[in-house]
């Protein structure tokens, strides 16, 4: 079985004899960014099951299937096996937020995609995505700030719109985006994604790379919501 790392075109296979090391100085060197660490993830052999793991101290990373029925928040120190056969992982350091595909061969396990169940009539105008329930201008907001990610086919990285750049794409008031970005955060944590608050009652200074990496790993949003975009 065999695990191969895809970034910006480039094809990198995890050999079973040493870890494959992804960062800013590693086999898989992701950028000369100094927010990111010299070997952040590191994929690796271990008890017969591929592993990722999180070697680096500050940064944290979204792990997500293909389908967006798995997703995973891995901490420092943290660790996942990589049972299915394709994943996409997701990672901020500084103003720069990447992503990155993996493959595995002969994968442990399959995803099955099941039909999803119809919208409750009790909630019009919302849209419905796990327990957490969107109103229109909410779902405009994530693909706002996802815009840059789904309008590019392959792995690589990209920038975040500040506040005020996508409250402009959306023709809103800078206030009127940070309020509705304050509720979707809100509404996320309260449905258990972590990550969106720094503390009780304070909004984690990241919290628009974290929203973007949940949206695009759970597929929260895909390519077809640009068409939402003025």
């Amino acid at each position: 079985m065999a695990v191969t790392v895809e970034f910006c075109g480039e094809e990198f296979v995890a050999g079973e004899e040493a870890p494959l090391t992804i960062g800013r100085v590693a086999d898989v060197e992701i950028d000369d960014n100094p927010y990111l660490h010299r070997v952040f993830l590191q994929v690796h052999r271990e008890h017969d099951l591929w592993w990722l793991s999180n070697v680096g101290s500050t940064l944290t990373a979204t792990v997500g299937d293909r389908q967006g029925l798995f997703q995973a928040w891995l901490n420092p120190g943290a660790r996942i096996p990589l049972a299915l056969e394709a994943f996409t992982v997701w990672f901020t350091a500084g103003p720069t937020t990447y992503d990155f595909d993996i493959t595995v061969d002969d994968a442990t396990f399959t995803s099955i995609v099941t039909e999803p169940e119809p919208e409750p009539e009790d909630s019009p105008g919302e849209t419905t995505v796990g327990r957490v329930s969107m109103t229109p201008d909410q779902k405009l907001l994530i693909v706002a700030l996802c815009e840059g990610f789904l309008r590019t086919p392959s792995a690589g990285q990209g920038t975040i719109p500040s506040s005020a750049q996508a409250a402009a794409r959306l023709g809103w008031t800078t206030t009127k985006f940070n309020r509705k970005l304050d509720n979707v955060c809100q509404k996320l944590a309260d449905a258990g994604t972590r990550g969106l608050h720094g503390g009780p009652g304070k909004l984690a200074s990241n919290r628009k790379s974290r929203l973007v990496e949940h949206a695009l790993s759970t597929r929260m949003v895909t390519e077809a919501d640009l068409a939402l975009l003025p």
